[in-house]
């Protein structure tokens, strides 16, 4: 073999390792906007809720509603940050925050919440993530999860 070759085989097998190095820190899969489909809580209750959330490469944003058994929406949240991933681990740091709420199945009720908090002391949320075809499901600390489709 020559030297050339060897250079062009090692070269080409350290691009691989940074690339997969990337992968395992930013996963690309998770990138994009998703359709809010099902919030299902820890105690059972399920509920259909509408809205986006939206990933950037360190960004995210999310609008969703809670809709209730009339069809209408009954909690609101917006909330967006910057966040984390590592393999399944996905960890959202909370700079803004707008929610209210009615009571509902396994929800209390919830007063209008604003708030806008500096990155250095934004509240961090360690989550795991399951990404299957187009289908995300974001489970949190507290035992509830959403769940998500890929918006084409």
């Amino acid at each position: 073999m020559h030297i050339r070759q060897c250079a062009s085989i090692t070269t080409g097998l350290l691009m691989l390792a940074v690339t997969a190095a990337h992968a395992q820190t930013n996963d690309p899969t998770l990138k994009g906007v998703w359709s809010a489909e099902r919030y299902v809580l820890r105690e059972g209750p399920t509920h259909e809720v509408a809205g986006r959330i939206f990933f950037t490469e360190r960004e995210w944003t999310v609008l969703f509603f809670v809709i209730g058994d009339d069809g209408e929406p009954r909690r609101g949240s917006a909330e967006g940050g910057t966040y984390t991933l590592r393999n399944e681990r996905l960890v959202f740091s909370h700079l803004f925050h707008l929610s209210r709420g009615d009571e509902m199945p396994g929800l209390a009720a919830s007063p209008l919440r604003m708030t806008v908090t500096p990155a250095a002391e934004a509240a961090t949320e360690p989550s795991t993530i399951e990404v299957l075809g187009n289908r995300l499901t974001i489970f949190f600390p507290s035992g509830n999860s959403l769940e998500f489709r890929r918006v084409e």
